[in-house]
């Protein structure tokens, strides 16, 4: 049996979450999708995948399905996802 890796050595969350900020939009070969939500608390994050390892989860929109509903998911970004439109910085300032 192997040793669990250590956490230092685990890509950061960042890394899989890629430029999904809230308010971008990227294609992939599953649809194009809209992000609504970046969600980077892990206890919150493994609440809505249903999976104790989550680290994060974006909620997001199929743009090109007229009754898409929002889903959480968990995919990392890869080279087969496109950006679209870049999001929102992540903070954005008072009015």
């Amino acid at each position: 049996m192997t040793a669990p890796l250590p956490l230092s050595a685990l890509p950061a969350a960042g890394d899989g979450i890629g430029p999904r900020l809230p308010g971008a939009i990227y294609a992939n070969q599953d649809g194009c999708f809209e992000v609504l939500v970046l969600i980077t608390d892990p206890p919150e994050a493994a609440r809505l995948l249903r999976r104790a390892s989550a680290r994060w989860a974006v909620i997001v929109r199929d743009t090109l399905r007229a009754d898409g509903q929002p889903v959480a998911v968990g995919s990392v970004w890869t080279n087969e996802d496109h950006l679209v439109r870049p999001g929102r910085s992540a903070y954005a300032p008072a009015a």
